[in-house]
């Protein structure tokens, strides 16, 4: 339907240990998901989070494994943030 959604930054750097934050503006949605991926790999989901409440709705089991994994909505409701506590050499893609 002409949803736009473009990352903050192209790329993030940090170093373990460190609280990463990945950022994307987005035009209109209901929700917005989060995955991961791999070189070579499929995509894993991590998380959903709907726009009306701006809450995460729903998560994976790598999320409710490692809970470094947060989502969620700015106040006006039009960039989302996956939030990493405590990156890991294995986060970097």
């Amino acid at each position: 339907f002409g949803n736009v959604i473009t990352p903050v930054q192209p790329e993030v750097f940090g170093t373990e240990g460190d609280n990463i934050t990945l950022s994307c503006n987005y035009s209109s949605a209901v929700s917005l998901q989060w995955y991961r991926q791999y070189p070579g790999s499929a995509p894993e989901f991590l998380l959903v989070i709907f726009h009306a409440t701006g809450k995460v709705s729903q998560k994976s089991k790598i999320v409710e494994q490692d809970p470094r994994f947060s989502g969620k909505l700015n106040e006006k409701k039009t960039c989302v943030d996956l939030e990493i506590s405590s990156a890991k050499m294995t986060d970097s893609a």
